[in-house]
């Protein structure tokens, strides 16, 4: 039984060698190298090309090799077997410093210190906020959404969370569904993205979400920060907020197109901290391990864990 590892966008080279080290009972293949498709019962996928993953007959299972299976479904000739998504403890762990890093930031007027900084201005605020003020809202109540409001909770923040199905987290208000995202939105000082990416959720942070959120909270405007994927922005719609005045600050670490070109308005625009796809790094050696155990539970006869539902896709 053969692996094939899949990708394009990263060197396949130390993905082989992890795999044979992991694996050492089966052969491993890539794309960019004669094997026998017949041979192929997984596949590991990374923005595998289109059409890659069609003919091989006894293809068991897909796995994604990063955060999100967006990528996976991009390809239209996709085989009917089960697709199943990273579930990591480090890359949740990571995912929730960047949350809490960015949320806090916004509460102790970081950006504005630094601009202070610059130019040798000594202005000290009168009035500072606690986090029990400030209003967070996360957008997506699945492992990475569930944990970063847990961690926002114990710094003492008032968090709520979204999700179009009903989700129920102990010590959350939960709302759910297209009725209820106008309460929640309004409710809202810092929104935190962290949906997956699908046609439902794609373009859903645009001006209608923009101009739901609360506009009396104590930052003296909303702010987002999305970590989820670029596809679920709209960014032109984001600068003319910012331009507007109907949202304070934006933390974006995805992009509708990346690397964010360099002519892109985001770079420069005062209102907007740019981050480079890198809120939640996922270990290479950690998403091998889980790989590996989940061909074992496979060939053992048991339930694969993290599989995705494709009618939600995701």
């Amino acid at each position: 039984m053969s692996l094939l590892v899949a990708i394009t966008g990263w060197d396949p080279a130390p993905w082989v060698e992890r795999f044979r080290r992991l694996l050492p009972d089966r052969e491993i293949v890539t794309l960019g190298e004669p094997f026998d498709r017949r041979a192929v019962h997984y596949a590991a996928s990374w923005k595998h090309p289109p059409g890659a993953l069609a003919g091989l007959p006894h293809l068991e299972a897909v796995f994604s090799l990063g955060a999100g299976v967006d990528h996976v479904f991009a390809d239209p000739r996709l085989p009917d077997v089960p697709i199943l998504r990273v579930v990591d403890a480090d890359l949740t762990n990571r995912m929730s410093e960047y949350v809490v890093l960015h949320c806090l930031g916004l509460l102790r007027g970081r950006r504005r210190y630094l601009d202070q900084q610059a130019e040798r201005l000594w202005l000290d605020d009168k009035k500072q906020p606690a986090a029990a003020d400030l209003r967070v809202g996360i957008m997506g109540l699945g492992v990475l959404g569930r944990d970063a409001a847990a961690k926002l909770r114990v710094m003492g923040f008032d968090v709520a969370g979204w999700s179009r199905s009903r989700r129920d987290v102990p010590g959350l208000r939960c709302f759910a569904g297209e009725a209820e995202l106008p309460a929640f939105l309004a409710r809202t000082d810092v929104l935190v993205v962290l949906l997956p990416l699908t046609p439902d959720t794609r373009g859903i942070v645009a001006r209608p979400l923009l101009e739901g959120l609360a506009r009396d909270g104590v930052l003296g405007g909303p702010c987002i920060v999305n970590a989820g994927r670029g596809g679920l922005q709209v960014e032109s719609d984001i600068l003319a907020a910012l331009d507007a005045g109907h949202l304070k600050h934006a933390v974006l670490d995805v992009f509708e197109t990346e690397p964010l070109p360099k002519e892109s308005p985001l770079w420069t625009h005062p209102g907007v901290t740019v981050t480079p796809h890198n809120a939640a790094m996922s270990d290479p050696d950690a998403i091998g391990r889980l790989v590996a155990d989940q061909i074992r539970r496979i060939e053992a006869g048991e339930e694969p864990r993290f599989v995705v539902d494709r009618a939600r896709g995701y």
